[in-house]
């Protein structure tokens, strides 16, 4: 089983140049993660929530790719309908070039509804403009020499991309999805597939179930490392430290609940988690001993599921996993 980090970095909040010490905290967590032996790093991409989350994930992850060897840096994910998709092929094929081949290029179509108001884009615009991006990347990193592309959105003419990414034909595509229907594309259009960390373990492996049916109906083989399960980690070793945990959880998953429903609450995204927040905590974690979470590995590890990427606050809890319960999956 492979384990990865997923998340970002985020101003500290009451101290001065709070910016500066969030993102050195978030470097250096992530160049500790490469010593401790995980695999991944997936950054996430928000902008306009007042929390001072990462808006600028390519950047950073260039910076991370000179201060690393060995940790694939991925983007979990670059919101496609909030950018020129040419714009975006030859940051993440420079991204793809300085980390020599250890890019993962994950995408998305956008949940949070204030995010896409900020834009001024509809939000029921998302999937067509997620989708003709999708078509001029794939053509800016598989045509030789000079392409040109027509489409709703987006006219170029005789362009060509520069630089050439390292990994052919293009980085690996993930993709995050949740629906029935958008797991299905997923399989059919050949994205590895993100599961997101706020959905109950039973939620989370019938989506798992759906996606490796749809590989298999294409007629190809299902990899399990093709689907990363994001978790939320909570190491907690005593009642007190796990109240404590499932607290801090269930306000963190009412926040999120609230970026992902429309202001007249008739529209959720898959992302929001079930209404019992109690539940959501302490159903759709990895919370407790870390006997116990190697347990639920384990039988995660049971069903299929064999890539599984972690979201927690600093670096203590990354830490006790890779030193307590990563052995036990070597």
């Amino acid at each position: 089983m492979k384990f990865g980090m997923f998340g970002g970095a985020r101003s500290v909040s009451g101290v001065d140049d709070g910016y500066r010490e969030g993102y050195s905290a978030y470097i250096d967590a992530v160049l500790e993660a490469e010593e401790l032996g995980y695999y991944s790093n997936f950054l996430v991409e928000h902008h306009f929530s007042g929390m001072g989350q990462v808006s600028a994930s390519l950047s950073l992850l260039s910076y991370l790719a000179a201060q690393t060897k060995t940790i694939r840096l991925g983007t979990a994910v670059v919101v496609l309908p909030w950018h020129n998709p040419v714009l975006v092929a030859e940051q993440a094929a420079t991204l793809d070039l300085l980390s020599n081949g250890r890019f993962d290029f994950g995408v998305g179509k956008g949940y949070r509804y204030n995010e896409f108001e900020g834009f001024c884009i509809p939000i029921e615009e998302s999937t067509e403009r997620f989708e003709e991006a999708m078509e001029v990347i794939r053509k800016a990193w598989t045509t030789k020499g000079r392409f040109s592309h027509h489409g709703k959105r987006w006219h170029y003419d005789n362009i060509i991309i520069e630089p050439e990414p390292v990994q052919k034909p293009h980085p690996p595509f993930w993709l995050a999805a949740g629906r029935p229907e958008s797991l299905r594309y997923a399989a059919q259009e050949g994205y590895n597939l993100f599961l997101d960390q706020f959905q109950t373990f039973e939620v989370m492996m019938e989506r798992f179930h759906i996606y490796r049916e749809a590989v298999l109906d294409t007629g190809r083989e299902f990899t399990p490392h093709s689907v990363a399960v994001a978790r939320g980690l909570l190491i907690a070793k005593t009642a007190a430290e796990r109240e404590a945990a499932i607290a801090a959880r269930m306000k963190s998953q009412e926040v999120m609940n609230a970026h992902g429903t429309s202001a007249d609450k008739s529209v959720k995204s898959s992302m929001v988690s079930d209404p019992d927040l109690r539940k959501a905590a302490t159903e759709g974690t990895l919370i407790g001993t870390p006997e116990e979470i190697i347990e639920r590995l384990k039988s995660l590890e049971r069903e299929g599921v064999d890539y599984v990427i972690l979201s927690t606050r600093g670096n203590d809890a990354l830490r006790v996993f890779a030193e307590e319960v990563m052995p036990a999956f070597a």
